[in-house]
């Protein structure tokens, strides 16, 4: 069925060329979820779309269609661009990909979309691996597939057990995480540099169960940027 949706904020996870002259758009706005769209002309010569529908530039769109593609109509700018560089824009790339990967399309989750805005500024504030951490967290309770962090011991350590949750063990292992890592996790406060270290290997994991072992485009970019930082920094 038809519809028109008016002036929804929005941010855009992906642009691609589409036909001749037109974008193809994966769209991650507050309450519809995301959305595909088709901003047509939007590459054409005299188009000042091409700039404005950029990723991390927070939007004002309107759009009309029904199906799996609708057609994108008025858009502007909802604020300043979040602007990320070096390995702070890899990691913005990595959030835009997992919400393609775990969020199938018109399903609205505001409170995730508002999380977005926020690992976005901790990125650009440097704040990049807990920014990431606790997205990847929000993401995964969203979209249906969240951690059991509740322990009664922080001293203990645990395995996790993605059928049960946290089981005590009674000593150490490559696997065994913190109570006291479970229960930051579940703050939101990795601060402390152990629990962030447990909470990346934890949820590493758990990402991998749902989206499989492939690896993420915007991984593969990370890991490529970290090598040549490796081997510019070993120069003389």
């Amino acid at each position: 069925m038809a519809e028109r949706i008016q002036m929804q904020r929005a941010w855009v996870l992906r642009q691609q060329p589409y036909r001749e002259t037109s974008l193809l758009l994966e769209l991650f706005t507050e309450q519809h979820g995301r959305v595909g769209a088709v901003a047509r002309g939007g590459r054409g010569k005299n188009s000042s779309r091409r700039a404005l529908l950029q990723s991390f530039r927070p939007l004002q769109v309107s759009w009309s269609g029904g199906g799996d593609l609708v057609t994108l109509g008025a858009a502007e700018s909802d604020g300043p661009m979040v602007n990320l560089t070096g390995q702070a824009l890899y990691c913005g790339w990595y959030l835009n990909e997992l919400l393609m990967r775990l969020l199938p399309r018109r399903d609205a989750h505001e409170a995730l979309y508002h999380a977005y805005l926020d690992s976005l500024e901790g990125l650009r504030a440097g704040r990049l691996q807990p920014s990431l951490r606790l997205f990847e967290k929000q993401l995964l309770d969203e979209a249906g597939y969240g951690l059991v962090l509740d322990v009664p011991d922080a001293e203990a350590l645990y395995a996790y057990d993605f059928e049960q949750g946290p089981v005590a063990v009674s000593g150490a292992s490559d696997d065994a995480i913190r109570g006291a890592s479970l229960i930051a996790l579940a703050r939101g406060d990795l601060s402390d540099p152990q629990s962030l270290r447990d909470s990346k290997r934890l949820l590493r994991t758990a990402l991998r169960r749902v989206i499989g072992r492939d690896e993420l485009e915007s991984v593969k970019a990370l890991r490529a940027l970290a090598q040549v930082s490796k081997a510019g920094s070993s120069k003389p």
